[in-house]
């Protein structure tokens, strides 16, 4: 059963919302949720979720967007214009991507996504042949939500965040799951914060490894932005992650 599945018919706030869910060819390894980056669940996303399934994981990728107001239509018009190779029109996307995006930025939205990704975790729970093997992997808004969901909930057992920084108010010593960070040595805010989150990690007793990737900045995964996607840096991160789940999750 791949396509479109319903994870929750209504919550607190913003609605009920949907996920994309990705099984395998053959017997399950474990499940994975995969969360998107501040674009939505769009087809990039669909299509990491279905290599993941591949590989033998039920995986779940959730829309947390579309209750405040980016679904994938328009998060796919925002990411168009965030990478676009025309700077003036760069610029001139700025004010259109603050006001769509300024509803993430809430208390009361993180709040809220933390109880979806729960949500996510129930239903995958539930299904055949998980087993309790169940991690995530995230990218930039989903690498941060992949150490907040790491922090909330102690049926994960393995987290993948892709460019993504701990939320403040996360206490890292409620992280019980191994975490495999993946950065690039020119995105400049993660930089500069790595060597206090290592610091926090290891002083909370946290299984944390970190690889940076020299010359790559955000979103190198993404092969759908020309501007910031480097082959060679995603596949090496794609067999780190790989190798990393098939050690802590299988």
């Amino acid at each position: 059963m791949t396509g479109m599945i319903q994870i929750a018919a209504t919550t607190e706030d913003h609605g009920g919302f949907e996920g994309y869910r990705a099984d395998p060819p053959e017997a399950i390894r474990g499940a994975l949720i995969v969360i998107h980056e501040i674009w939505g669940l769009v087809d990039h996303i669909k299509g990491v979720a279905d290599r993941f399934a591949d590989e033998g994981y039920l995986v779940i990728a959730p829309d947390l967007l579309t209750g405040i107001g980016v679904d994938p239509v328009a998060g796919q018009e925002l990411h168009k214009l965030a990478s676009s190779n025309d700077e003036a029109e760069r610029t001139a996307g700025q004010p259109l991507m603050r006001e769509k995006l300024a509803p993430m930025r809430s208390p009361e939205y993180a709040e809220w996504a933390i109880g979806a990704l729960k949500k996510v975790v129930d239903y995958l729970e539930q299904q055949p042949g998980v087993d309790g093997r169940i991690g995530v992997v995230g990218f930039c808004f989903g690498g941060t939500y992949s150490f907040a969901l790491a922090a909330a909930d102690d049926r994960i057992r393995a987290a993948v965040p892709f460019y993504g920084a701990p939320p403040a108010t996360a206490d890292a010593a409620a992280i019980g799951a191994p975490v495999l960070a993946l950065y690039g040595s020119t995105d400049a805010n993660l930089m500069a914060s790595l060597p206090e989150v290592t610091e926090r990690m290891a002083a909370a007793g946290v299984d944390f490894r970190s690889h940076t990737y020299e010359g790559a900045g955000h979103a190198f995964f993404n092969d759908t932005n020309s501007r910031t996607y480097q082959e060679a840096v995603a596949a090496d991160a794609w067999q780190r992650a790989l190798a990393f789940l098939a050690e802590t999750l299988v």
